[in-house]
């Protein structure tokens, strides 16, 4: 790799891959698929939930799904943030706090100077005392001005856009019900039919 870097330094990441599959496994650098639920688990009432947005992302279609599979739908609250919305965005997290609802802040990478009021509300979330139900969401791009802080002591997702047939079909088995489809009265013949779907939407 050190002479392939001198001479084709652009085949330098396929070549780590190789490296990386040779010596340890193809599962680490194989992205696992996008699962909020998962990661919600980690999270708590002190511990925040970051997007991390790349370009083409939109997870907020995969909160509002979440937020219904929780029961939440009708329990958070969501601030898109810009200039003017810093006093909105802390009213929302002190009222969700206390009443045990989501808060969620959206595009906090436009929201430079609320970023360390941000920092603050999140460092002082345990003297607070939230309630057990509360959840602070956010989204956002890599930013510089985005608290370091706050992105240590957070859970962090990224939703990218699956890359290759594998990645693409699994992503849309995520989405399913599969209870639903246990429940069917014929399911070996239900799941290869939705096979042949997500297969057939992924190569679209």
């Amino acid at each position: 790799m050190i002479i392939l870097k001198s001479i084709r330094p652009d085949k330098i990441p396929l070549a780590i891959q190789n490296f990386v599959t040779l010596k340890i496994g193809k599962q680490f650098i194989e992205p696992p698929t996008f699962n909020i639920g998962k990661s919600f688990k980690d999270a708590s009432p002190l511990i925040p939930l970051i997007f991390v947005l790349s370009p083409g992302s939109d997870p907020v279609a995969d909160f509002l799904r979440f937020a219904e599979e929780m029961n939440m739908s009708k329990k958070f609250e969501s601030i898109s943030l810009g200039r003017g919305q810093d006093k909105k965005a802390e009213n929302c997290i002190n009222d969700n706090s206390s009443r045990g609802g989501w808060a969620l802040l959206m595009n906090c990478h436009l929201a430079s100077s609320f970023m360390p009021k941000l920092e603050n509300i999140v460092d002082n979330l345990e003297a607070v005392n939230p309630h057990r139900d509360f959840r602070l969401w956010m989204t956002s791009m890599p930013a510089k001005t985005f608290p370091v802080s706050v992105l240590q002591n957070s859970v962090k997702m990224t939703l990218e856009p699956p890359s290759g047939l594998k990645q693409n079909v699994l992503g849309t088995y995520e989405t399913l019900d599969w209870k639903e489809v246990e429940d069917t009265t014929k399911p070996e013949i239900v799941k290869k039919l939705l096979f042949s779907f997500c297969f057939f939407h992924a190569i679209v």
